[in-house]
C-alpha cells in the first residue's frame, strides 16, 4: 500500500486489514498522525498495530509518536543518516523494527 500511495505514505494494518493511511504531508509525523487519525476515525483500535513508511524516518519523532499511540511494530526501508537514533528511540520504547532496504518513496 505505501508504494501505491504518494509522498511521506504510512500505512496503518493489522493482519492483512489496511485500517489507515495518511499521505502527501510536508513531514513524516504529520503523515504517521493523518494515519492514527483516520484509522481512530473508522473506529478502529491501533494497540497492536504495525506501521509501514515508504521513505525513511528522518527524525525519531515519528516512532515516538507510533509507539505512544500503540503501534507495536514499523516497517521502513532504512536508509537515512540519523538511523541509529531511530533504531534507538525503537528500542527505548519497545517497538520492532525491520529495515526493508527498499525505498518506495515518490513525488
Amino acid at each position: 500500500m505505501c508504494a501505491a500511495a504518494r509522498s511521506n505514505a504510512i500505512v496503518l494494518a493489522r493482519g492483512e486489514e489496511l485500517i489507515g493511511i495518511g499521505s502527501g504531508q510536508t513531514s513524516r509525523v504529520d503523515a504517521v498522525d493523518v494515519a492514527l487519525l483516520k484509522a481512530r476515525r473508522a473506529g478502529h483500535d491501533v494497540h497492536g498495530v504495525v506501521l509501514a513508511s515508504d521513505g525513511f524516518f528522518p527524525f525519531a519523532d515519528s516512532v515516538t509518536h507510533a509507539a505512544e499511540a500503540g503501534i507495536t511494530a514499523i516497517v521502513q526501508p532504512g536508509g537515512s543518516v540519523r538511523d541509529a537514533e531511530v533504531v534507538a528511540e525503537a528500542d527505548r520504547l519497545g517497538v520492532a523494527m525491520v529495515f526493508t532496504d527498499r525505498r518506495t518513496f515518490r513525488h
